[in-house]
């Protein structure tokens, strides 16, 4: 069956409710974010063509960071038309770059707020080509009828792979052993300088790289403990802790693998560095805001840790070419790394594929499996029909309203999937060809309405 094609899209109507402040000069109005959703008629001009890819030259992507040539390829391989920069972009700069762009991706540095998702007001979708999306707005893209996709599993087993290989630097000093033979000193020493085996390893956050951490720690002799604040089910002999006090209690090396949220942010203090036993060992390779530097800092020029490994920072330099400073320089024992825990060709790749093909997928058939702020769906394609894509919001009586349409338009449904959460609602229509203008459009004119368009 021919696959359907971005030429093939009709224009598409968007219902966004205004507010006076805190947008791009001249972009559309943005989303209210505070508070409970709009309700009653708030209308913003329909789009216009341009913003849905049925134009001859292809939809437009913008890849921002220096995103893997795999993701280029899979994208041109499609149709898409790519441009593609190095670095992240300032915030009024990257408003008036997206003006224009349906598909943008970003890896970590670039911070998509509610002003550059208002000012781009033909935006489809975007993705995140790293495993975090705290850089992004996921709210305000979810108002707007924007899926945000990630890539969850195509990098954990590098930074995994990291993690052993800093585990074992730390026990055996490494970091200070090289730096000394570099600036031409001889230190042969055993004090301070253990093996691996048999020591106890704790892991605070139980995910795809924690777990995947604890399957190669186990290989190699050591008892693995680990926390997460929801019931996982235990790789080979690892063994949950009720509690992170206890986990701390238990283990010589502690390796954070957790997301940015509220209940991290600074999670690992003073009082939790007490916790430790003396001598042991922090590793953070997840979020700059999980750790306290400072008190990081006082344990390790103390004595009260053995040593740390830091992939990530609080803040870090936007570029290659920026200077960084941290407490944390020149500290006993101490690996600093930069935020190169995922940087490998073949991570790097994989990610580059997986986000791509997601983003793909979802503007060829408006599949939202994988995304981390819509309904999941991804419905077959059926021969022979017209494809509309419904965001609403979820209030009672849409569906009701949307299949009223269809009947007093005496038109046949061939397939129908709605998927909700709190805010939205996300209706994927299959119906026959010759009427689906007319139902998208009348669509589109509810008061509920976030976004409607006509697929293929």
């Amino acid at each position: 069956m021919e696959r359907p094609g971005r030429d093939q899209h009709v224009e598409e109507s968007a219902v966004l409710p205004d507010v006076l402040d805190g947008v791009c000069e001249g972009a559309p109005p943005a989303l209210a974010l505070d508070g409970p959703l709009p309700s009653g008629p708030q209308r913003a001009p329909p789009m216009a063509n341009a913003d849905s890819p049925r134009s001859s030259s292809g939809t437009k992507v913008l890849l921002l960071e220096n995103v893997h040539s795999s993701a280029h390829e899979l994208f041109e391989e499609n149709g898409f038309e790519v441009e593609s920069l190095t670095g992240a972009l300032p915030d009024d700069v990257l408003c008036e770059k997206v003006r224009d762009v349906q598909v943008l991706g970003i890896r970590s540095k670039t911070q998509v707020t509610a002003r550059v998702l208002a000012a781009a007001d033909r935006l489809l979708t975007l993705g995140c080509f790293c495993i975090g999306t705290n850089q992004v707005d996921l709210q305000a893209a979810r108002l707007r009828g924007v899926p945000v996709f990630n890539a969850p599993f195509s990098n954990t087993r590098s930074v995994a792979e990291l993690v052993i290989s800093e585990v074992i630097a730390l026990a055996r000093q490494l970091g200070d052993r090289s730096r000394e033979v570099h600036e031409g000193r001889w230190r042969k020493v055993s004090a301070g300088c253990y093996e691996v085996r048999g020591k106890t390893l704790g892991i605070v956050g139980y995910g795809h790289i924690g777990s995947q951490v604890g399957v190669l720690a186990e290989a190699m002799g050591m008892r693995v403990v680990f926390y997460d604040v929801a019931t996982k089910l235990p790789m080979g002999n690892n063994r949950a802790c009720a509690t992170l006090a206890e986990l701390l209690s238990l283990s010589e090396f502690v390796t954070l693998h957790v997301p940015a949220t509220p209940q991290t942010h600074r999670m690992i203090g003073p009082e939790e560095i007490a916790r430790m036993k003396k001598g042991s060992y922090l590793l953070n390779l997840s979020r700059g805001t999980v750790v306290q530097i400072p008190a990081l800092a006082a344990a390790l020029k103390s004595g009260r840790l053995g040593g740390a490994a830091i992939d990530v920072y609080p803040e870090e330099p936007e570029t290659n070419s920026d200077g960084f400073t941290s407490e944390l320089r020149g500290m006993p024992n101490t690996l600093l790394t930069p935020h190169i825990g995922g940087s490998t060709v073949e991570a790097q790749a994989a990610i580059g594929r997986e986000v791509a093909t997601s983003l793909v997928k979802f503007i060829d058939g408006g599949a939202t499996v994988g995304s981390v702020n819509f309904p999941g769906v991804e419905p077959a394609v059926l021969p022979g029909a017209h494809r509309v894509l419904n965001v609403h919001r979820n209030v009672p009586g849409v569906l009701r309203d949307i299949n009223r349409i269809v009947s007093d338009m005496d038109v046949n449904i061939l397939g129908q999937v709605l998927a909700t959460d709190a805010d939205i609602g996300y209706l994927i229509m299959d119906i026959e060809r010759d009427v689906s203008d007319a139902v998208a459009a009348a669509m589109a004119a509810l008061s509920t309405n976030l976004r409607t368009r006509v697929l293929y």
